[in-house]
């Protein structure tokens, strides 16, 4: 196996594993708490900010108008397999999800899984949330996931880190901006949303909040 390259860039990195995510990661972790909110949001435009390839969708393919979003070229020709697949018919562009491709108050709703950890700088990842803001309509509300600073097995790592997967070819290295809770909660707050839940993934079984794998994180846009 050929030694990480450096040189790549993300977008690059995220063509590269596409195959091997789509087999590897063919089914969602956060099945309970999207088909909550598919019953909750019951219908509507639905956002899918880092649709990679189309997993997250799953839950909401029955009776909501799906839009996704990926800066992978990879990951959005899985999305679309994934999507014949399961029988339903997002519509996907590839963009940045620091400078969203739609008008203002175009979505009901909108979803954001694993994605703006991925983002590599702080400029972005508050643009980011500035830009999901602008696309929901008043009363819209958002999920957003990102991984957690204090899990235990990055208590060791820097706040920006990268993380292999390996390919047949090469050790490919993912970015991570390892969010802490606060500074995630802070980060929707300044760009205009209320916070109404932070909580940990439903199969996280421990008491100690601040130590779950991921942080979940469920917005309003309030006018």
């Amino acid at each position: 196996m050929a030694s990480e390259r450096g040189d790549l860039s993300q977008q690059d990195v995220f063509d590269r594993i596409a195959p091997g995510w789509y087999s590897r990661r063919h089914w969602t972790i956060f099945r309970t708490e999207l088909e909550e909110l598919a019953g909750k949001w019951a219908k509507g435009r639905l956002l899918n900010v880092g649709c990679g390839h189309g997993a997250d969708f799953l839950a909401f393919c029955k009776e909501f108008e799906l839009h996704g979003l990926d800066f992978s070229e990879g990951m959005l020709r899985y999305a679309v397999r994934y999507a014949k697949k399961f029988h339903f018919e997002p519509a996907l562009v590839r963009a940045d999800a620091a400078t969203l491709p739609y008008a203002n108050n175009s979505f009901d709703w909108a979803i954001a899984v694993a994605s703006y950890h991925h983002l590599e700088s702080a400029e972005s990842r508050r643009n980011a949330l500035v830009e999901l803001r602008r696309v929901l309509k008043p009363g819209g509300e958002a999920f957003v996931t990102v991984w957690n600073r204090w899990q235990p097995a990055f208590w060791l790592r820097p706040k920006q880190t990268y993380v292999t997967w390996s390919t047949k070819q090469a050790e490919l290295r993912r970015y991570y901006y390892l969010f802490s809770r606060c500074e995630l909660e802070t980060l929707a707050r300044g760009a205009g949303f209320k916070v109404l839940r932070s909580f940990a993934e439903s199969s996280y079984r421990f008491p100690m909040l601040q130590f779950s794998k991921n942080i979940c994180l469920l917005v309003a846009k309030i006018d």
